[in-house]
């Protein structure tokens, strides 16, 4: 029902927009399908990517590997693949969803967005350049340990 209101709600912003100044819109409307479209070579290998991961593994190998009961070595498992994968967060919350549905921990899945969205062992060379060895290595230590924390926070707080 939520969807269907933020549906109408954009198209609703569309059609206002249209309605105010037709040039503008369908610039807008340009840009945005010039960014799907760049942007839609990434999405559709990392949604087949996800689907692959999701059709190999069942939900009791997902469970045994990441599960609730797979304690910290589930959490540490998850956060390596999370600060060494770079994936955007509108596809890494659907994702975590779905292993989630599919038997992962609650803890496990935390600490896997939180690692996904703070640590960029991907991006670190750039972030050196910018901040320096230093800072980026501050930065993401800390952005690991702060990711256990959280995880082990809310963990506990939705069991």
């Amino acid at each position: 029902m939520f969807t269907v209101f933020l549906y109408s709600l954009a198209v609703s912003g569309l059609l206002f927009s249209f309605i105010k100044d037709r040039k503008k819109t369908k610039k807008a409307l340009m840009v945005a399908k010039k960014a799907f479209l760049n942007i839609f070579p990434e999405l559709s290998a990392i949604l087949i990517l996800i689907g692959i991961v999701l059709a190999l593994l069942s939900p009791q190998i997902i469970t045994k590997i990441i599960g609730g009961q797979s304690g910290f070595v589930g959490m540490l498992l998850t956060s390596v693949v999370g600060s060494v994968t770079l994936i955007p967060g509108f596809i890494a919350f659907p994702l975590a969803k779905s292993l989630l549905d599919s038997g992962a921990g609650v803890s496990q899945l935390v600490v896997f967005i939180s690692t996904l969205m703070m640590v960029g062992f991907v991006t670190a060379p750039l972030e050196i350049r910018f901040f320096g060895k230093r800072q980026t290595l501050i930065r993401n230590s800390m952005a690991y340990v702060y990711s256990f924390i959280v995880a082990l926070i809310v963990g506990g707080i939705i069991r």
